[in-house]
């Protein structure tokens, strides 16, 4: 599952996805807007502004914009920003792998090739929706 700060970065990211190419969306706009906590949504935006997704510009009318393309931005990627491995145990991720301490031998486990090709389906898809692609449904 989604955490709820990868659903609201979601969220989020879809609201300035969808506004005009130079509006600059103040944190109680996008709030508001997307049903975020406001409180919750400054920390988030930080975090997506260290991750260069967001820009902001400070000031009386500043804000936050994407900085990044939303035909670039992808599920995979935010997910993994915030939630961290893809893979459903760590022997079968890709950026966040450790072996497993209870495998005897990790090339003979049944469940880690099981769990790979899951994980390889998922990550298909999360790669193929972009932020882009979720505005137009």
């Amino acid at each position: 599952m989604l955490s709820h700060k990868t659903k609201y970065a979601l969220k989020a990211l879809l609201y300035l996805a969808q506004q005009d190419k130079n509006h600059i969306s103040k944190t109680i706009e996008i709030a508001e807007e997307a049903s975020i906590p406001k409180k919750f949504l400054e920390q988030i935006l930080l975090d997506l502004k260290r991750g260069h997704f967001v820009g902001s510009k400070q000031g009386k009318f500043g804000g936050y914009y994407l900085l990044k393309s939303k035909e670039e931005i992808t599920l995979a990627e935010i997910h993994r920003f915030f939630d961290g491995a893809i893979a459903l145990l760590p022997c079968a991720s890709i950026n966040f792998y450790e072996p497993c301490s209870d495998c005897k031998e990790e090339s003979e486990c049944l469940l880690r090739h099981g769990l790979i090709a899951i994980r390889n389906e998922t990550l298909k898809a999360m790669e193929g929706i972009t932020i882009a692609s979720l505005e137009k449904k």
